[in-house]
C-alpha cells in the first residue's frame, strides 16, 4: 500500500488510552446471564445438507426437509448451480455485520435517518450466536445499546471499535464476549466535516494495523478550488480527529481490507443523478494523497457539467484520480468483503460487492463479483457504466423483481467457514450463501 511518510505512525494500539476498562459503557445492555461463548470459530460442517437449505442444482432448486415454516422465504433468490443458500436471523435496519474473534456475528441496527429506508432499527449493536450449529441464529442479545447513529464496527488487537455518530469508541473485547467487559473510549472523534445525511463510518485495518475510516460529504457542497477536505478516508493515528488520508468523495459507505497484500478500499457512491455527466459510483483503493474529485469532478479528466468553480473558472480535474471499478450511478454499492478461498473457481478469491439498488425501485440490487488479481492483490478493471457488465458478474440477483418484497442488500461479511452473510437494511432478513 502506498503512503507518505507523514502517515507511517504507529498503528493505534495499546498506549493511547492505557489503564484498565471498568465497568459498564453507560446506557449499554450488559446481560451477565448470557454465558460466554466456548473458544471456537463456530463453522460448519456441511452447511448445505441442514434443514432449509435452498440448494442450486443443475436440475432445479431443492429445499433440504426439515426447515420452519416461520423463517422468511429465500424462494426470490437465482445462485449459481452448485451453491446453497439458508435463512438466519432478522434483525432491523441491518447496516453492517461483522463476525468477532469466537465466530459470533455483530450486526450494527441505527435508527438515525440515512438513505436506504429501513426501518425497525434497534439504535445497538446485537449479536447473533448459533450455539447448536443449525444454521440459525439462537437468539438476538443487546451487545451495546443508546447507539442511533451506528453502522462501522471493527474487532482487532483486542479491542472491538463501533460507531457512535462522529465518534469511533473502542472498548476491551475477548473471544466469546457478549457482553461489554469494559467502558467504551473514544478512539477518534472525526467532526471536522459532518454530514447529516451521509454520517456512516464503516472502517476496516490493514496488513499493517492501520485503521481506516469513511467520512461522508454532501451532494450539494460548492465547488471551490482548492477543496476543503470534506468527504474522504481518515486514518486513526492517534492524533485528534485522525489524519486525511484520501478527500474528493461525496459518501464512501464502506470500508473494507483484503487480507495478504495490505491493500484497503471503499465504495463511494458518487453524485446523484449524474450519469450523464460521466458520474459513476466507484470501487476505490485507499492511498495517501488521493483526490477522487467530488463536487467539482465525475472522474479524471472530467468536470461535472453542472459546476462551475465559485472562486472562479472551470474545474480542473488533471489531479483526480481515474477509478478501475465503475458502477452505473444508482447501482449503490453498499457493502463490500473479499472470498479466501473456500469457494470452487470461478468463484474464489473475489471481491464481492452488495448493490442496493436504485431508489424507490430497487432496480440494480444484487451481489457482483469482480475478479481480484492474485499477485497485486487489485481487482481487476471492472464497469457496467456501458450498458453491459464488464469485468464483473452478478452473483446473487432476485432483489429488483419490481414487488419491493424482498429488501435490498445492504451489508455482506464472509464467515471463518467460507459462508457469505448478507443483510438487508429494509427487511432486516440476515442469510447466508455456501458452497456446496
Amino acid at each position: 500500500m502506498r503512503f507518505s511518510s507523514l502517515l507511517l505512525v504507529a498503528p493505534l494500539f495499546g498506549g493511547l488510552f492505557g489503564g484498565l476498562f471498568g465497568g459498564l459503557l453507560g446506557g449499554c445492555s450488559k446481560q451477565p446471564t448470557v454465558p460466554p461463548n466456548p473458544l471456537r470459530d463456530a463453522s460448519i460442517s456441511k452447511p448445505c445438507t441442514l434443514p432449509g437449505a435452498l440448494q442450486f442444482t443443475s436440475g432445479g432448486v431443492v429445499t433440504v426437509p426439515g426447515g420452519s415454516a416461520d423463517w422468511p422465504s429465500l424462494a426470490f433468490l437465482h445462485l449459481p448451480v452448485g451453491f446453497c443458500a439458508h435463512y438466519f436471523g432478522t434483525v432491523g435496519n441491518a447496516r453492517q455485520l461483522r463476525f468477532a474473534p469466537g465466530g459470533d456475528l455483530f450486526v450494527a441496527s441505527p435508527t438515525t435517518g440515512t438513505t436506504g429506508g429501513g426501518g425497525g432499527g434497534l439504535s445497538a449493536v446485537v449479536v447473533l450466536p448459533d450455539d447448536d450449529d443449525d444454521g440459525v441464529a439462537d437468539k438476538t442479545i443487546t451487545f451495546l445499546d443508546g447507539l442511533p447513529s451506528t453502522q462501522g464496527l471493527l474487532f482487532t488487537g483486542g479491542f472491538f471499535y463501533y460507531q457512535d455518530h462522529t465518534s469511533i469508541m473502542r472498548l476491551p473485547f475477548q473471544p466469546g464476549d457478549r457482553a461489554p467487559s469494559g467502558a467504551g473510549q473514544t478512539a477518534v472523534d472525526i467532526s471536522a466535516y459532518t454530514s447529516s445525511l451521509h454520517w456512516p463510518k464503516t472502517l476496516d485495518v490493514a496488513d499493517d494495523g492501520h485503521i481506516y475510516v469513511g467520512n461522508g460529504g454532501d451532494q450539494n457542497e460548492t465547488c471551490v478550488e482548492p477543496h476543503p477536505v470534506h468527504g474522504g478516508i481518515v486514518e486513526l493515528d492517534g492524533t485528534p480527529g485522525g489524519t486525511s488520508v484520501a478527500q474528493g468523495l461525496r459518501n464512501p459507505i464502506a470500508v473494507r481490507c483484503a487480507p495478504g497484500h495490505d491493500r484497503c478500499f471503499a465504495l463511494e457512491l458518487a453524485k446523484d443523478y449524474s450519469a450523464t455527466q460521466g458520474g459513476r459510483e466507484k470501487m476505490i483503493p485507499i492511498h495517501a494523497g488521493d483526490d477522487w474529485g467530488f463536487p467539482c469532478c465525475a472522474t479524471a479528466g472530467t468536470p461535472y457539467a453542472d459546476v462551475t468553480v465559485a472562486n472562479g473558472g472551470t474545474p480542473s480535474c488533471s489531479t483526480v484520480v481515474a477509478e478501475s471499478n465503475a458502477f452505473l450511478i444508482g447501482d449503490t454499492p453498499f457493502g463490500l468483503d473479499f472470498e479466501l478461498g473456500h469457494w470452487p473457481a470461478p468463484w474464489a478469491g473475489q471481491a464481492y460487492v452488495a448493490t442496493h439498488g436504485a431508489a424507490g425501485s430497487w432496480t440494480g440490487a444484487r451481489l457482483i463479483s469482480i475478479p481480484m488479481d492474485p499477485t497485486t492483490g487489485l481487482p481487476q478493471p471492472s464497469s457496467n457504466t456501458g450498458g453491459q457488465d464488464q469485468g464483473m458478474e452478478d452473483f446473487a440477483t432476485g432483489w429488483d423483481d419490481g414487488t419491493l418484497k424482498h429488501g435490498r442488500p445492504a451489508a455482506l461479511a464472509f464467515a471463518p467457514d467460507g459462508r457469505l452473510f448478507v443483510a438487508s437494511d429494509t427487511t432486516g432478513l440476515v442469510f447466508w450463501i455456501a458452497a456446496m
